[in-house]
């Protein structure tokens, strides 16, 4: 076994570090070849010594396409193979590594484990190829952060930013390489369970926050110690499933596909994202995953995007079940000639590519390519140089005390206050018996939000732990009036679960109930911690309505009709129907998913230690009848009574984009342009003065919103062009200056069938959420 970390055990490797020898003169970089036994990490091919342009494209595809050549088919075919390692395997785990029949494992997290296969591919498979792990960190690893939709709510990528480097920190320290996320789908139906994990309903929110989380999980560039590849997905459209229903297909107009849909995914390939993942569903009658326009013309072609893209789970054998293609064999070529280069755990790339490429369905160069972007991928990631982590270290990186600061400060950055009559919030000293009411509010598992696959509930701090250490345990009293549970199972129960309800019967839950409202009657105060379990969102997990669930709402009526005061804390990934509670709930905070610290954080922010900052990144419904009531909606007919479109009720969300309360007020006047006119192309100044007007410090976020009054093509009544988050002293007056740079206000048009910036007149607004009144206009002039 250790004659493979000599020069004299395979003259493959010698003839790979004369490869990387002779490409090191032509680019001017020096290699040193090492052959030491105990330096495990650079031994089997050559150790870099320049890290400046260590991962230029040219060196990394001459050093993929050397080792291509040596390949064979079977070979090449099991690099493109990706196998989940939580369902029985079809063939002998060792003897598929040993084999080269394997490039990558998903959903493994044991470090010991995922070592000892390293050390297999490297030491005893015939090329020495190192695997990918790769495991679907979201939204942290063991240390759960808040969800993506609250991360979006946030409105600060640099918090966004550290929250995924410190999850890519732990992820990395176990032994994993690549993350499947970000998800950079916009989503403009809650309905769609997945609408936690992305960024809401603006395509501008929403490319500065996919860069953000490319940036925090990959660092400066991919290869970056302690950090791991991000896989950009859904790729595309996945977000406006049909009905809010997930998996079902996409129908999106060429406009809304480029303007709305695709920025994200353009703005992660910008930043530097190493691969993406292909979408589930149809788009437009296609698959995605064998959607030639979208996975060449559009990605590869266009964007020149060089990375590596990953079908999702079982989307290629899935081919077959859309009516795509006729068989197995069908659907491995027609996915692979598209652009796909790695099957996610199905087999019909290694069972059937062998044969498509016999037959002339695929041709080996086409095979060739994927596989170069694989080994390109692994190349930049440095797993030519440093495969290996240390298990016994491993353990001593989970959540430390520097990862639970981060969480508790981003779940406290990402919660938005929705009302606050009175001043209710923060509570006081007069406070002096509070009673916290809802099962959610000591649930472990639920505060952690759903794709928290590797975190450990225990390490999880509950709503009621954390009042009781901020308010003391005697203050504190605490009950779950209702239980909930999801009618259907969840897919991920086997692996991550809600608690289950103990109460049996009807008569048991009426005696709940009773209990709560009498703690309630008794308290000085109540918080009611409610929405929806872990499993009540994320994948397969869409609603046909946005009600509480169980008898939630009932228990809150219950409470308020007592006459004292009532905090409502929502957790949950999406807006829900809050409608009466708007009217009668003194307060109400949205906490989301807010992870392992939730429980400090939310208390944290219910007594004035941190104030709430965070504003909304999707306009929220009154009920499912108005949905969509995505704020970018065109001006038709009565512009005037665009909130009356509806006889029965308005058509006016009931909160808007951008809202977001604070326990400061802030004023923003004397909005100045930098200059009357601009040339496409150009850039200039927008400024406003932001005052805190209150005695207590806090953030406020500046929007800016633009409108482009004429044009070969209706443009959106309003759209967010810039944004910025500052903390300001209580009565501090500061002049904000964003930058408004015209490419920013080109558009795909319909008429002309291509992007372009139009000259014309231009509105624009600034203020702190989507109905901003500070209002100015500009002429865009040609250049």
């Amino acid at each position: 076994m250790n004659s493979c970390f000599t020069f004299g055990g395979s003259a493959l490797r010698v003839e790979i570090v004369r490869t990387l020898l002779a490409v090191s003169l032509v680019v001017g970089l020096g290699w040193t070849a090492s052959v030491s036994r105990t330096e495990r990490p650079s031994v089997v091919f050559a150790q870099q010594t320049m890290a400046s342009a260590a991962d230029s494209e040219a060196l990394a595809t001459a050093f993929a396409d050397k080792l291509i050549a040596k390949m064979t088919l079977e070979e090449k075919i099991g690099q493109m193979s990706q196998v989940a390692l939580n369902a029985p395997l079809d063939e002998p785990l060792d003897e598929m590594v040993r084999k080269g029949r394997v490039g990558s494992f998903l959903f493994i997290t044991d470090a010991t484990e995922m070592d000892r296969l390293q050390h297999e591919a490297v030491e005893q498979s015939r090329l020495h190829i190192p695997l990918l792990f790769g495991f679907d960190v979201i939204h942290g690893f063991r240390t759960i952060y808040p969800v993506p939709l609250a991360m979006a709510s946030s409105w600060d990528p640099a918090v966004v930013e550290h929250a995924q480097a410190m999850a890519a920190k732990e992820a990395r320290a176990t032994g994993i390489q690549w993350t499947f996320g970000p998800m950079v789908d916009i989503a403009r139906d809650p309905r769609w369970g997945r609408v936690m994990e992305g960024a809401g309903e603006d395509p501008f929110l929403g490319s500065r926050m996919a860069a953000a989380q490319v940036k925090g999980f990959q660092g400066e560039r991919l290869g970056t110690p302690d950090h791991i590849m991000a896989c950009v997905k859904h790729f595309a459209g996945y977000g406006a499933a049909s009905g809010g229903r997930d998996y079902e297909e996409s129908n999106i107009s060429d406009e809304q596909l480029w303007n709305v849909y695709l920025p994200p995914f353009h703005a992660a390939v910008e930043a530097g994202a190493g691969s993406l993942m292909s979408a589930y569903m149809d788009l437009n009658g296609v698959p995605a995953t064998g959607n030639r326009f979208l996975l060449h013309e559009v990605l590869r072609d266009d964007w020149g995007f060089k990375g590596m893209v990953v079908s999702d789970w079982d989307s290629v054998s899935s081919l077959v079940t859309h009516g795509f293609a006729a068989d197995d064999e069908d659907a491995a070529a027609r996915a692979v000639n598209a652009g796909v280069d790695m099957e996610m755990t199905s087999h019909d790339f290694r069972d059937k590519l062998p044969e498509a490429v016999k037959s002339g369905l695929v041709k080996e160069a086409t095979i060739d390519a994927a596989v170069e972007a694989i080994l390109v991928a692994k190349y930049k990631l440095g797993l030519f140089k440093n495969l290996y982590v240390d298990p016994s270290k491993t353990a001593a990186q989970m959540v430390t005390a520097e990862q639970r600061a981060a969480a508790r400060e981003t779940a406290t950055k990402t919660a938005v206050l929705l009302r606050n009559e009175g001043g209710l919030l923060p509570l006081g000293d007069k406070d002096r018996k509070i009673a916290v009411v809802g099962m959610l509010a000591d649930s472990k598992a639920d505060i952690m939000g759903s794709w928290s696959l590797a975190g450990h509930p225990a390490d999880s701090v509950t709503v009621v732990e954390g009042m009781r250490k901020r308010f003391g345990a005697e203050r504190i009293s605490y009950t779950k009036g209702v239980e909930i549970e999801r009618e259907q199972p969840s897919i991920f129960d086997p692996q991550f679960t809600s608690p289950k309800p103990v109460m049996k019967s009807d008569a048991e839950r009426e005696v709940e109930f009773k209990h709560a409202i009498a703690l309630v009657k008794q308290s000085d105060v109540a918080v009611l911690v409610l929405g929806e379990l872990q499993s009540m969102s994320g994948e397969r997990a869409s609603r046909s309505s946005l009600t509480l669930p169980g008898k939630q709402e009932a228990l809150l009526e219950a409470a308020v009709a007592t006459g004292k005061p009532v905090v409502l804390v929502l957790l949950g990934g999406r807006p829900l129907n809050i409608s009466w509670a708007s009217e009668h709930v003194g307060a109400i905070l949205e906490a989301w998913y807010p992870g392992t610290e939730g429980g400090d954080a939310i208390a944290d922010l219910l007594s004035g230690d941190a104030n709430p900052g965070g504003k909304l990144p999707l306009a929220w419904p009154r009920s499912v009848g108005q949905i969509p009531i995505n704020y970018a909606r065109n001006l038709t007919q009565i512009p005037e009574a665009l909130n009356e479109r509806y006889w029965d009720a308005t058509s006016a969300p009931l909160y808007p984009f951008g809202y977001g309360l604070s326990y400061s007020t802030f004023a923003m006047t004397n909005l100045k342009m930098s200059a009357p006119t601009v040339r496409a192309g150009a850039a200039m100044q927008v400024s406003v003065d932001v005052v805190n007007t209150s005695d207590r410090d806090g953030d406020a976020v500046v929007e800016m919103y633009t409108h482009q009054r004429a044009g070969s093509a209706s443009r959106p009544v309003r759209e967010l062009k810039g944004f910025e988050r500052v903390s300001l002293k209580a009565h501090e007056t500061r002049t904000v200056t964003l930058a408004l740079d015209t490419r920013e206000l080109g558009f795909w048009s319909p008429q002309t069938h291509k992007w372009g910036m139009e000259p014309g007149m231009f509105d624009v607004w600034v203020g702190d959420d989507e109905t901003a009144k500070e209002h100015a206009t500009f002429e865009m002039v040609a250049r």
